[in-house]
């Protein structure tokens, strides 16, 4: 719910759940963006020590990505009236480890610069298909048949708003290692 003043009263507005998942969407994007521009830009290609897929904001950015990409197919063969393999063509739900991991080996030798710009180009792709629908069409279940028993919010929050914090904490953590151990 938005609230603004008006002549000294304050004026409620109801957001609807698809604006609140473009606000949410550019909010968490934006914060995100914001955890890598405060590290030093010589220090922005670090990778650190973890025993966790990701070791630098390069493979998070690209993680992001590549899950925009397979959003945007899904979306446009389900759209197409054509049934999208899911998650993409050779993995199953139960096989996201090995997806993830493979996505991780496939974008090691682009650099941070590159992965910025696909995130960008991706983020603004996705946010603009929903902005193509109508909130009924993004919140209703079974409206598109390629969604199943789902909805589309589900597909893009997964994707976007929820993706980014995930993300958020991913780089957090990044940028806490490479910033502490310039100050070390």
């Amino acid at each position: 719910m938005l609230k603004y003043r008006k002549k000294g009263v304050i004026i409620k507005v109801e957001q609807n759940e698809k604006e609140e998942l473009l606000l949410n969407s550019e909010k968490n994007f934006q914060a995100l963006t914001e955890i890598i521009e405060s590290v030093p830009s010589r220090k922005r290609g670090n990778s650190i020590e973890t025993e966790d897929r990701d070791k630098n904001f390069r493979d998070v950015l690209m993680h992001l990505y590549e899950w925009h990409a397979m959003l945007e197919r899904w979306y446009r063969e389900g759209m197409d009236g054509d049934t999208p393999i899911m998650p993409t063509p050779g993995f199953k739900w139960r096989t996201l480890n090995l997806l993830n991991k493979q996505i991780w080996e496939n974008y090691q030798d682009v650099t941070l610069t590159q992965a910025m710009k696909k995130l960008k180009l991706s983020h603004e792709r996705v946010m603009n298909l929903i902005k193509l629908h109508t909130n009924e069409e993004i919140m209703t279940k079974k409206y598109y048949k390629w969604t199943k028993t789902s909805n589309l919010y589900s597909y893009f929050a997964a994707n976007t708003s929820d993706h980014y914090l995930w993300a958020i904490k991913k780089c957090e953590v990044i940028r806490k290692t490479i910033v502490d151990g310039e100050n070390s």
